[in-house]
């Protein structure tokens, strides 16, 4: 076999042409979901301290959002509800005035059907103790009751328009529930875009202030064993079987493995969330001069893509449009 002089791989670096060239992953405008938050009653974006850039939106200002985000090419935006109260059994996901449902109908009404308008289907942005579905007596949350409760907010969730419902509670069956409910109610064109393999993270910490979160204790008994790879993928199996259309990984950056794990086992297009921490990490080695943070955000989202999702959910999704250009 030749070798040096012969076999030099450097050739193909040589030029930032010949690099375009033969890049093996692309990140692309198309690729990319825009998480957005909006906050009930506000009258002003509100800043999120610790995810620097990022903020509560009013109604207003999430519809500009909404129109940027469609000018700019992306794949979607995926919608969080910020309420003014909030109940022991989350109420307010489901009622069709409440802030979630109002700003489905605010972003389908402004970007119509030239961007996909996704939302989170979970009721820990409405619960008084935070967590992702009702408790029972003894204080667990009561897997089955919250199914009940999924199924309505989906179908509240497609009539307000939702193209796409992201069932993200981490509840057995929770897929299935809301499948059928959405069949039920004749929004069978509804996607669902399961968060299959959602892991009881860290690095979840900025999220909680975005979302004004309540939660009391954590959420380990639900979301998955940071320690644990094969089951990722029986979740991911279950979720299928139930009529997922799309799955997902959360996070991704310390789950790489499991996003390439997860692609060459299912036929369904696969996701990943960037979530706030990984975030956060980056602005804050920024803000300190550690790192060149435009590289940064571009080669973190690469690597993603590099790992298998055809789709990220990134807040940084319409600053990397303007960067790839």
């Amino acid at each position: 076999m030749p070798g040096f002089p012969e076999i030099r791989p450097r050739r193909l670096r040589s030029s930032a042409a010949l690099r375009r060239l033969v890049a093996e992953t692309t990140l692309e405008p198309r690729q990319l979901i825009l998480p957005m938050f909006i906050r009930e009653d506000a009258r002003e974006p509100i800043a999120i301290r610790s995810m620097p850039g990022v903020y509560q939106h009013t109604r207003d200002t999430a519809r500009k959002a909404v129109a940027e985000a469609a000018q700019l090419g992306l794949g979607g935006v995926m919608l969080f509800g910020v309420p003014s109260s909030k109940d022991e059994t989350g109420s307010g996901g489901i009622d069709p005035d409440g802030i979630l449902n109002v700003a489905i109908r605010d972003a389908v009404s402004e970007a119509g059907d030239s961007l996909l308008v996704m939302a989170d289907l979970c009721l820990d942005e409405f619960t008084s103790h935070g967590h992702c579905g009702v408790l029972d007596s003894a204080g667990r949350v009561d897997n089955d009751a919250t199914l009940k409760l999924y199924a309505e907010m989906g179908v509240a969730q497609a009539s307000a328009g939702a193209h796409v419902v992201g069932p993200s509670g981490m509840m057995d069956g929770q897929v299935g529930a809301v499948r059928t409910a959405l069949d039920a109610a004749g929004f069978v064109d509804t996607v669902i875009l399961a968060y299959a393999v959602k892991y009881a993270s860290a690095f979840f910490g900025p999220f909680r202030e975005a979302v004004d979160s309540s939660l009391q204790g954590d959420r380990k008994t639900y979301q998955q064993d940071p320690a644990n790879a094969r089951e990722a993928l029986r979740e991911v199996d279950l979720d299928v079987a139930e009529g997922a259309d799309i799955v997902m990984v959360k996070p991704a950056l310390a789950y790489l493995d499991i996003i390439r794990q997860v692609r060459d086992h299912v036929d369904v297009p696969v996701a990943a969330y960037n979530i706030s921490g990984e975030y956060a990490m980056v602005e804050a080695a920024a803000a300190n001069g550690w790192i060149d943070r435009d590289r940064a955000i571009l080669e973190t989202l690469t690597s993603i893509r590099r790992a298998g999702a055809e789709t990220i959910l990134t807040y940084w999704a319409a600053e990397a449009v303007h960067l790839l250009r």
